[in-house]
């Protein structure tokens, strides 16, 4: 897999968010999106998921062959902040849910994926009565845990302590073999592993 990105830029308003960013990202790579809060990582994360179009230049998704940007959500797993739970499901319930839409990665099923987040205890309860770290988890394993070739992490440790940090990185090691993945990041520790940095700052 691999997305192209020629001289795009977004703006809302007149105010121009990013501008001139021309790179590749390419499957087999770990890429992390760099600045502060409020400086346009979640934009570009959009544009790269094809949920927001860019204001100017181009993007382009391809694997055998191009892709539509209106079918890369098949190929693509995402975690997010501002991405919610249904709250009124149990564990159980929201992994199936999920996997409705999704494959299971290689070797892994609902079972295996509740093993994996060390909620035994909890496959039963419903997600409203989860701490944020619960439900941080809950979103990265889902996002990890799928079959997708395009893997997408904002702000990947929000909520998490120290050993929910440990836990993350472990499921970094664990599932982004060979796959492309992308994390927008203001903390070191959710990127020290990438092999290239983009600096939002740099297309001002």
């Amino acid at each position: 897999m691999k997305i192209s990105l020629t001289k795009i830029g977004r703006r809302f308003n007149k105010e121009w968010i990013f501008r001139n960013l021309s790179t590749e990202f390419s499957s087999g790579n770990r890429y992390a999106i760099l600045g502060p809060n409020g400086s346009g990582k979640s934009t570009l994360l959009s544009v790269l998921t094809g949920s927001l179009t860019p204001s100017e230049g181009q993007i382009s998704f391809s694997g055998d062959k191009d892709i539509p940007v209106e079918d890369i959500y098949q190929r693509i797993s995402l975690a997010a902040p501002y991405l919610e739970l249904v709250e009124t499901f149990t564990l159980k319930e929201i992994i199936d849910f999920h996997f409705k839409f999704k494959n299971f990665a290689p070797g892994i099923d609902q079972k295996s994926l509740i093993s994996i987040l060390g909620l035994e205890k909890s496959a039963n309860k419903e997600i409203k009565y989860f701490s944020s770290g619960m439900k941080q988890r809950t979103k990265l394993a889902l996002a990890c845990c799928s079959d997708a070739p395009i893997l997408f992490l904002d702000e990947p440790t929000s909520n998490l302590d120290v050993q929910g940090v440990d836990w993350y990185r472990d499921l970094i090691e664990n599932f982004t073999s060979g796959r492309l993945t992308i994390i927008g990041s203001n903390q070191i520790h959710e990127y020290d592993f990438c092999d290239k940095e983009i600096q939002i700052s740099d297309y001002k």
